[in-house]
């Protein structure tokens, strides 16, 4: 597989499955994006038309973005990649954007390692932190199942 399709793939999967996974969460996480007594006041409130539009203005270039530069790290393993069985390949991918870009993130958050370190105790709430949870875990399946798909079936 080319360095160009690969990179292709994965930026395609990830904003795919980072929109579907973010779409489904929101039904169920309104009280932690929307309005002036969200959880997560430090965030732009998404009902706030304002604050919205500038979300929607540069998610999807950020997200282009983050898939690129995590496809470019990859580059050195394309070809052990591409010889890995599908399920090894959804078991890596789903591995690596659980746990890296997740759970064990360098930079704190509600729901990963360092945030349950570096957050007042005020933001570390069990609800909260299932939500963002399940979220994390639909774009890990998401992105896992679509990235081995496309690379096993497509390239």
């Amino acid at each position: 597989m080319s360095y160009f399709k690969f990179i292709l793939f994965f930026v395609l999967a990830h904003m795919v499955s980072y929109t579907i996974a973010g779409v489904i969460a929101l039904t169920v996480s309104k009280d932690i994006y929307e309005s002036d007594h969200r959880h997560c006041d430090f965030l732009r409130d998404m009902s706030d038309p304002e604050e919205s539009k500038a979300v929607s203005v540069f998610v999807f270039p950020a997200q282009f973005l983050r898939g690129l530069l995590m496809a470019v790290v990859l580059l050195p393993l394309l070809g052990p990649i591409t010889e890995l069985s599908f399920i090894k390949t959804f078991l890596l991918f789903a591995g690596l954007m659980f746990i890296y870009t997740h759970l064990a993130a360098v930079s704190p958050f509600i729901d990963n390692i360092e945030g349950q370190v570096y957050f007042k105790e005020s933001y570390l709430v069990r609800k909260y932190f299932l939500k963002f949870q399940f979220e994390m875990v639909l774009y890990t399946l998401f992105f896992g199942l679509s990235i081995s798909y496309l690379i096993h079936f497509i390239a």
